[in-house]
């Protein structure tokens, strides 16, 4: 994969990491290459894109987390997770409540 290519797969993570976001009173920051996400206790949890392995990270008081593009999806490198499925959870954990794509 380009590293064109990779950016704009990135993109749309972010963009549709946003966009279920901003349907809910959850605080986040992005400013396109990292996305803070704060839950009132303080914890939070952080999507940033690494360009030079093509994997988007996660990382959380839980760990950390990195996924590729395989198969036409996001998984983890570790245990083969898909990265909005981990992402709910982390979130849902986070926020206190369920929170799903």
């Amino acid at each position: 994969m380009t590293e064109s290519e990779f950016n704009t797969l990135a993109d749309q993570v972010f963009q549709r990491i946003e966009h279920a976001l901003d349907a809910t009173d959850i605080d986040y920051d992005s400013n396109g290459m990292v996305m803070e996400i704060e839950f009132d206790d303080g914890s939070k949890v952080i999507i940033n894109r690494h360009v030079p392995n093509r994997e988007i990270w996660l990382a959380a008081r839980s760990g950390g987390f990195h996924f590729g593009w395989q198969n036409g999806r996001w998984a983890s490198q570790r245990d083969g997770d898909e990265l909005y499925a981990k992402l709910s959870d982390l979130i849902s954990s986070g926020a206190g409540r369920t929170f799903g794509f």
